[in-house]
């Protein structure tokens, strides 16, 4: 029996049916996506350019601004030109294609996370060891695995969506297309899936959880045992880490960590780990670390030079 779908489009119902809340949405969406881009850009520059912003922490970030670029670009630009039309339209192939990229950069979003929780824990608790354990090399391979391991699991989701049979109807009540929302219209039993899908991005949302928070807590423990300055500043840096944890975390699981079934939040739960977290990123590390901020200052500086000769 083949797989082929007898639907060649779906219909996309959006954020929201209010011709009046859509306008606020864009506006709003427009103001945030843009904000990402800058944002996030001005991190990579700031990293690049920048000789005191060569720790292994800033490496990491330098992807996690590429991949937060990169994450909301699969949604937001659609969302934003579907807030504007009558008939929010996406062709199959478009469907699959906007699924595995999404899941292939959150999925990276989440191991990098994982990473730079990693390289906190080695850098606070082991200082002594931590240029010979997080070398150039390990940073090297940590990401690449990063990407790998994002490959592997996009892979799997989009085999699990493009086995699914859809005789129509092809109306997908969401913003974009995820596992969810598609197995909902599959014109097939749809358990094992879920059960699939729970044990693949749930489970890969929540173990990375779970690591994190092991990670954070032994930090939080071994900084208790310190007096300095220094103990105030790998403070501030795991709150802001902590911050975009549980803003990035807490949706997906919410999300993926349970059966195929939808609810009425999931569009807006949706919104925080698309849109929101890698908006807030920038200002989250830039506005709670002086080395950064210190950095674009005399990035800015440098400019300003340059445009006066």
């Amino acid at each position: 029996m083949e797989n082929k779908p007898n639907v060649t489009e779906f219909i996309l119902r959006g954020l929201t049916q209010d011709k009046t809340v859509a306008k606020v949405c864009l506006s709003l969406f427009l103001v945030f996506y843009v904000t990402i881009i800058l944002g996030n850009l001005l991190i990579i520059i700031t990293i690049k350019t920048s000789e005191q912003l060569n720790s292994p922490m800033y490496f990491f970030l330098s992807y996690l601004s590429f991949v937060d670029i990169s994450y909301s670009t699969v949604t937001a630009p659609k969302l934003i030109y579907d807030l504007l039309v009558e008939k929010k339209t996406i062709s199959f192939a478009g469907c699959i294609a906007q699924l595995f990229a999404g899941h292939f950069f959150g999925c990276t979003e989440i191991f990098l996370l994982t990473v730079m929780a990693y390289d906190r824990c080695i850098a606070i608790c082991k200082p002594l060891h931590y240029t010979n354990i997080v070398n150039t090399h390990v940073c090297g391979w940590l990401v690449a695995a990063s990407w790998v391991g994002a490959f592997v699991h996009s892979a799997v989701q989009t085999l699990l969506a493009i086995q699914l049979p859809f005789c129509g109807p092809n109306e997908i009540d969401h913003y974009f297309c995820d596992i969810h929302p598609l197995a909902k219209l599959a014109c097939a039993d749809t358990y094992i899936i879920s059960v699939s899908v729970a044990a693949n991005s749930g489970v890969v949302s929540l173990s990375c959880f779970i690591v994190l928070l092991v990670s954070y807590a032994v930090i939080l423990v071994s900084l208790r045992r310190r007096f300095s300055e220094g103990r105030l500043k790998a403070l501030y840096t795991c709150t802001s880490h902590i911050i975009v944890v549980v803003l990035f975390f807490g949706p997906c699981i919410f999300i993926y960590m349970r059966p195929s079934t939808t609810f009425s939040a999931d569009k807006m739960v949706s919104v925080f780990y698309t849109i929101i977290t890698p908006m807030l990123n920038p200002l989250i590390y830039t506005l709670r670390n002086e080395e950064v901020k210190s950095a674009m200052k005399k990035l800015w500086s440098r400019k300003l030079k340059g445009i006066e000769k």
